[in-house]
């Protein structure tokens, strides 16, 4: 299994990123994916979830309302539109799978299955 995490970078305070996931070797639709985050010194935390079908998103309330998670089971990949990014969302970036066929994501890192290597997001302000 591999994930694959794409589209960091550095971006100015209100800026927007996407953030790509290509996963390979699992069957992508019966996996819900998250994304977690980890700033230097802090411990790792979710994001954003989006359970199997894309029918259900869950989101972090420090993300509400700015990013969205979104899915497109044809191609095995999961995005994360990020818009009006602020210095703190600073961090690398990871994508998982949690095999899960449920209306439900899990907002643990332990419930996931798979991890992507991560992507660096830099918000300068």
């Amino acid at each position: 299994v591999q994930l694959q995490a794409s589209g960091g970078g550095l971006v100015q305070a209100g800026g927007s990123l996407r953030l790509s996931c290509a996963a390979s070797g699992l069957t992508f639709s019966t996996y819900a994916m998250g994304w977690f985050r980890q700033a230097p010194g802090k411990e790792r935390e979710f994001v954003a979830g989006i359970n199997w079908s894309g029918g259900s998103t869950y989101y972090a309330d420090s993300v509400k309302g700015r990013f969205t998670i979104s899915r497109d089971n044809g191609r095995n990949t999961v995005y994360l539109q990020m818009n009006s990014l602020k210095p703190e969302d600073t961090a690398g970036y990871y994508c998982a799978a949690e095999d899960a066929i449920s209306v439900l994501v899990g907002r643990d890192a332990v419930e996931y299955d798979y991890w992507g290597q991560g992507t660096l997001v830099t918000v300068s302000s």
